[in-house]
């Protein structure tokens, strides 16, 4: 009941809000008769949110099925990724096309990483006035997952901004907390002939999931018996582990003009700065799991008899140093050299039968490259190459280029060539485990990936065609089926992926139908990456306005499909998906009813998802041992304040 107070209570609020400002009274009126002099709107073009490349988008409250697929706990569209039962814990990767690639490494643990907010996924903002933004949704046991931001400037030239997204969920299953919060702090400074400019943020980020490896009876699971609709009575592998991870972020991209002039030529001196660090701990009291009257170790053999707590810490210091000149004919040169250092470590050095495994991993890489962008009429291009000058062997080769035929078609072709230095938890892990224990020296994964795109009133389409050597991946190295065991491999021969998306709506009187389709296709000597064939996601909905147009409605129905594959599981000790081949996932559809509504500057979210789970057998995974979610009503609000 409470829920439906705080609708309530935003309808009502939302209806007397307005954001008109008035000014005072002319001095020297003191009979207070003189008309009202209002202040000048700003208008929504003063209202910039700016990425770390300079692309530049405006502060939007409108409506629309975009907005409706970003109304999740990444806050983005995720088509592509497959959520885990609770709202914030990881998530099974069904579009590969999603991955990025830097060639220097990073710690690993991916399943942390999908909500860890990296120095891209940073905004800076530039405001005319304070606005405030307030993100709220139901969870899905004894919870609620928020995000609040306020966004001001102290003058023109200084910006500022502070948010906090924050959750907590216990889930319908045994050992299932989701407990994590994102802190951002963004500024923006330029000095008054705009020589000098600064962007500055901080993050502090942490992560804790309940770890129960799933449920041990998949009969129980998708049989008719009434208990087992309580999900809390199913049996899972771990009652009482845990994963955390937290981190910090200090980062600084300034530059400063030499030239005094602003004319046709120009020259800059750059500097980008980076110091984060993170750590990570898997912990878990009781070491062997029950399966009825049976107890296994589903990790296999422990050093420990209870109490297991492994611990990994990893710090980075980035530093790039740059000459730019800009010219407003050839375009922007940039000459840069990098400095990479990073420590990953635990705090003991293991001697074992199968040979020594060291308490650290670091190590110092500089690199020098250049940056070309060159904007001429219908082109726009940006051609990045960096190659390493100490011992390690890595390199980057990015080439991009957009053509704009005219206002509703463009095009968009990019080239990668990578030579990137794996991640540090393939390199090296240390477990109370027996067999969670490595040191490797792998190759270095080199990828060579093509993406063209097309944006056109008809049609949005992009191929991407991408080539894997030294590919590394997770695989289950148990011989019993209820234990995971897993190690890192390199694949040594060459995997090419080819992914091929269309999107397209149609509209009709009020109706619209919004498709989206995506074909796969691996070519390998053997399954070692494992992605659904197809992939769709489509919403037949219905838009109108009502209330002499107060409120603006939106209301249909999205149903998601992928076709059956060998999906990755999940392995809770490294936070890492692995390769398994025991169990198809797929082919079962899902289908939510939203209705969602625009109060002026107000957005509400009401959803029914994944109604049509009592439809049929209970089959839907989203990895092995782990169900996808029931049916259940969420809802929520978007509201953003321009004061």
């Amino acid at each position: 009941m409470r829920h439906f107070y705080i609708v309530v209570l935003t309808l009502f609020v939302s209806f007397g809000y307005s954001q008109n400002r008035v000014g005072t009274p002319p001095k020297g009126s003191s009979d207070g008769k003189a008309p009202e002099v209002k202040a000048p709107k700003a208008t929504y073009t003063q209202y910039r949110i700016i990425s770390l490349a300079r692309d530049t988008t405006y502060v939007d409250t409108t409506l629309t099925i975009q907005k409706e697929y970003a109304y999740n706990y990444l806050r983005k569209d995720i088509f592509g990724l497959l959520p885990f039962s609770n709202e914030g814990q990881t998530y099974a990767v069904l579009d590969y096309g999603l991955k990025a690639y830097s060639a220097f490494p990073e710690i690993g643990f991916s399943g942390k990483q999908f909500n860890f907010m990296g120095v891209n996924d940073i905004s800076y903002y530039s405001v005319a006035t304070p606005i405030t933004e307030l993100y709220y949704k139901t969870v899905m046991e004894q919870g609620h997952s928020i995000d609040a931001l306020i966004a001001l400037n102290t003058s023109e030239r200084f910006n500022m901004s502070i948010a906090f997204k924050g959750l907590r969920s216990i889930g319908k299953y045994i050992n299932q907390l989701s407990s994590t919060g994102n802190f951002r702090f963004t500024s923006t400074y330029q000095t008054k002939n705009k020589r000098y400019e600064l962007r500055f943020h901080y993050t502090g980020q942490d992560f804790l999931n309940g770890e129960n490896g799933g449920i041990t009876t998949v009969s129980d699971f998708e049989g008719e018996n009434p208990d087992y609709q309580n999900r809390a009575r199913l049996e899972v592998y771990l009652k009482d582990a845990k994963s955390f991870m937290k981190g910090k972020r200090f980062f600084a991209d300034h530059s400063f003009r030499l030239n005094g002039g602003t004319g046709s030529h120009q020259l800059y001196v750059l500097h980008q700065f980076n110091y984060e660090n993170k750590y990570y701990e898997y912990s878990q009291f009781t070491v062997p799991s029950t399966i009825g009257t049976q107890k296994i170790n589903r990790f296999g053999d422990s050093y420990v008899t209870a109490d297991i707590k492994d611990k990994t810490r990893y710090n980075k210091m980035y530093n790039k140093v740059g000459i730019q000149y800009n010219n407003a004919l050839l375009g922007t040169f940039q000459f840069f050299t990098e400095d990479y250092r990073y420590n990953y470590y635990y705090d003991k050095v293991l001697f074992l039968a199968s040979g020594l495994v060291p308490s650290t991993l670091h190590d110092k890489i500089q690199t020098v490259g250049g940056h070309y962008s060159y904007r001429k009429n219908r082109w726009n291009g940006t051609f990045v190459y960096s190659n390493s000058v100490t011992k390690q062997s890595l390199s980057t080769l990015d080439a991009r280029m957009h053509y704009q035929l005219n206002a509703k078609n463009s095009f968009d072709f990019q080239y990668q060539m990578i030579q990137k230095l794996p991640d540090h938890v393939y390199s090296l892990f240390q477990s109370s485990y027996v067999d969670y224990n490595w040191v490797n020296a792998f190759k270095n994964e080199k990828i060579k990936n093509l993406e063209i795109a097309a944006n056109t009133p008809w049609i949005k389409a992009s191929l991407q065609i991408t080539a894997l050597d030294d590919h590394l991946y997770f695989s289950n190295d148990a011989t019993d089926v209820q234990q995971q065991i897993i190690s890192p491999k390199q694949y040594g021969k060459t995997i090419a992926y080819m992914g091929v998306k269309a999107s397209k709506e149609f509209r009709w009187w009020k109706l619209a139908l919004d498709n989206t389709l995506l074909y796969q296709k691996v070519t390998q000597d053997d399954p070692i990456l494992n992605v659904p064939q197809v992939l769709t996601r489509n919403t037949l909905y219905f838009s109108d306005y009502f209330f002499k147009r107060a409120l603006y409605l939106q209301t249909g129905i999205t149903a998601e499909y992928f076709t059956k594959h060998y999906i990755n599981d999940y392995n809770p000790v490294t936070s890492e998906a692995f390769v398994q081949h025991d169990k198809e996932v797929g082919d079962f559809p899902l289908l939510d009813f939203f209705i969602n509504a625009r109060i002026r500057q107000t957005r509400i979210f009401l959803k029914a998802e994944h109604f049509n789970a009592k439809m049929g057998s209970a089959t839907y995974y989203t990895a092995p041992n782990y169900p996808y979610r029931d049916f259940m009503i969420r809802f929520g609000l978007v509201w953003t304040f321009f004061q």
